[in-house]
């Protein structure tokens, strides 16, 4: 913290009017410090990466919000079946590895809970970060490809889990391809 504060100080310090007399041996380091670049932060100027969306108030200031009307499947529904979701997914990691099943169900299930609680997630920063009364477009484009990502990553799962080995038996054989690669070098 004090050296933070330090050219802070010999800042002030230096700026300060000084009415006593400084002695011979002070004058050469003075002269040192005057040359030497004071600033503690360097800072550039801003250069916006996006441009700002755009602004819109509709009413006054002084105005009531206008609340979207009230849905029984989303708030504290959807955040319990959000925690719900997630802790379902847990036990569902280490099942197959500790119970040495290489069920195709317990696979489907896991992929499927994974592939919700990505959705899920995925939607909730597309509605923080991408409100319908700002950015309507984009907020649909957002929605519909973040569908069109599920469709996709699910198509991909089951044609791994059907005509390849499967999740389970995938991370088995990786997990076992490292153990071996280390064991010989």
């Amino acid at each position: 913290m004090a050296s933070a504060l330090r050219p802070t100080l010999l800042r002030q310090a230096l700026a300060a009017p000084t009415s006593r007399v400084t002695s011979a041996a002070f004058r050469p380091r003075q002269q040192l410090i005057q040359r030497a670049p004071l600033a503690a932060f360097q800072t550039s100027s801003k250069r916006s990466i996006l441009p700002a969306l755009p602004q819109r108030l509709d009413g006054t200031v002084n105005d009531a919000v206008k609340l979207p009307p009230s849905e029984p499947t989303h708030g504290n529904y959807h955040w319990t079946a959000e925690r719900l979701i997630s802790a379902a997914i847990l036990p569902l990691t280490v099942a197959p590895f500790a119970a040495g099943s290489l069920s195709p169900l317990i696979d489907g299930t896991f992929i499927g809970l994974i592939m919700v609680h990505s959705y899920i997630g995925f939607q909730s920063a597309i509605t923080d970060y991408l409100p319908k009364w700002r950015v309507p477009f984009w907020r649909k484009a957002a929605d519909w490809a973040n569908l069109l990502a599920l469709v996709v990553v699910g198509w991909g799962w089951y044609e791994f889990e059907t005509n390849d080995v499967g999740l389970t038996a995938g991370i088995t054989r990786i997990w076992k391809a490292g153990s071996v690669a280390e064991g010989t070098a």
